[in-house]
């Protein structure tokens, strides 16, 4: 079962995926790249990509104001667009994370990088995929709500420097 030989020159097109093809993965896979390319635009995805993750940087820069929040990266030239790292120090992005994932269902990334016993007050938050303002507008009011009902300090007008972002402002 583990030859490998047959599957280096395949013959017949399920040897080329080791056994039943996952159809379905290929057809979604297809989709996801018409999405991309044909009916929004490189362009445009690497655009949406960058608004999200400005407006994420504004709300962590408005929950600064009043709280320990704050961004990983200093630089905004040297972060991703793909993803925020956000520390809040202590203990809170455990609870946070944790809050966030049993109340309202809204999973954040583990911090990476970090050894584990400085690891408590970070996480990561994902922007880039199919992933539109809605969703971030959402994500920054849960995350609020959270740091609200854990008593972590924080600066208002979250939801408000987000929304100047994503308007183009």
């Amino acid at each position: 079962y583990w030859d490998w030989r047959p599957r280096v020159s395949e013959k017949e097109f399920y040897m080329y995926f080791c056994g039943t093809a996952p159809t379905h993965h290929l057809f979604g896979l297809r989709e996801a790249l018409n999405m991309i390319v044909h009916e929004e635009g490189m362009a445009h995805v690497w655009a949406r990509h960058a608004t999200l993750a400005r407006s994420i940087w504004a709300a962590v820069d408005a929950w600064g104001l009043d709280g320990p929040a704050r961004m990983n990266i200093a630089d905004p030239a040297k972060r991703s667009h793909a993803v925020s790292s956000v520390t809040l120090g202590g203990t809170y992005g455990t609870q946070l994370r944790s809050w966030v994932t049993s109340e309202a269902g809204l999973t954040l990334g583990i911090p990476l990088g970090r050894p584990a016993e400085d690891a408590e007050g970070y996480f990561r938050i994902g922007h880039m995929g199919h992933v539109n303002a809605p969703m971030i507008l959402g994500l920054l009011a849960t995350l609020e709500a959270g740091m609200t009902a854990l008593g972590v300090p924080h600066g208002k007008g979250v939801l408000d420097a987000a929304a100047t972002v994503i308007a183009g402002g």
